[in-house]
């Protein structure tokens, strides 16, 4: 299975190649472009008059609901005084000074790269220090990060949990997504130190049954139970760069599932052609002869 990337690789591409075009020739050629990443969120990279310093923005139609969850105090501990006021349109902007970027260019454009990533992280990070400093109480955040889709996350006196809930756009995505995920369900008996992952299909599982949560056959619920072992510092990081591309993670799978599915069927269906063609009796429109000699033609 493929793992999706945590940064937007355009993005990064493209301050990459103005800083490998600035460091060469001392300036980098002007860029105005707009990017769209998953879950409808948008990038914006701008030069001014200096070309050399660009102000890279990211919009979500959710910013407003991560704000209360300090999404705000997170971009400024990332990026300092690169962070900039928004761009109009745009919820956050960042400017990258290619002039000073030095030893650490790499580094900084990943981290500017990340913005879409960092901006779900404070909604989790929120939760994780609820549970660190054992405030459990009853707080849940509802994120909706995409249209008729939510995000679900609250802290437990042993546990994170996140629930995702998502549209399915036919019934074979349904059938796909079950197979999918049991195979995360087999994943934890053969490591311990997974998290538990349950899958609902139609009906919200018990955390969002007093909520405003869709039901019906095209809707299902993933939750994820996070243990003290996937909250603490060392690897919180990696769980939510895991963990915040999971919705993407799960129809991007089933897409290629179908994609291979009718590959193979189109394949066995060539197969199977060229099989009855062979099996075809040949033109019996040739002349033959009897034993006297004559000549005739079957009709």
């Amino acid at each position: 299975m493929i793992l999706l990337e945590f940064h937007n690789r355009i993005v990064a591409e493209t301050l990459t190649s103005r800083y490998e075009a600035f460091t060469e020739s001392g300036k980098a050629p002007g860029v105005d472009i707009t990017i769209a990443d998953f879950d409808g969120v948008l990038f914006h990279l701008v030069s001014g008059e200096d070309k050399n310093k660009i102000t890279v923005s990211v919009g979500l139609k959710f910013y407003h609901e991560l704000q209360q969850y300090g999404v705000d105090e997170l971009m400024a501990r990332v990026y300092g005084n690169r962070l900039v006021e928004a761009e109009s349109g745009f919820d956050c902007s960042v400017l990258v000074d290619l002039e000073t970027l030095g030893d650490d260019a790499a580094a900084v454009i990943n981290e500017v790269a990340r913005l879409r990533r960092n901006c779900f992280a404070a909604v989790f990070e929120y939760f994780f220090k609820k549970y660190e400093a054992k405030d459990t109480d009853g707080e849940s955040a509802m994120i909706h990060y995409r249209d008729q889709e939510t995000m679900y996350v609250s802290a437990h006196k042993d546990r994170v949990t996140v629930v995702f809930s998502t549209l399915f756009s036919d019934a074979d995505d349904v059938v796909i997504g079950k197979v999918f995920l049991q195979e995360f369900k087999e994943g934890r008996r053969g490591n311990q130190q997974a998290p538990q992952v349950i899958f609902s299909h139609k009906d919200p599982p018990a955390e969002l049954q007093d909520s405003s949560a869709l039901t019906g056959d095209n809707v299902g619920y993933v939750t994820f139970v996070l243990f003290p072992r996937h909250i603490q510092s060392k690897v919180a990081d990696s769980t939510i760069d895991l963990i915040h591309t999971f919705r993407d993670y799960l129809h991007y799978h089933i897409k290629c599932s179908k994609a291979y599915l009718h590959q193979r069927m189109r394949a066995r269906t060539a197969s199977l052609l060229k099989i009855l063609n062979r099996a075809r009796p040949e033109s019996e429109t040739k002349e033959r002869k009897t034993a006297t000699g004559k000549t005739f033609r079957r009709s």
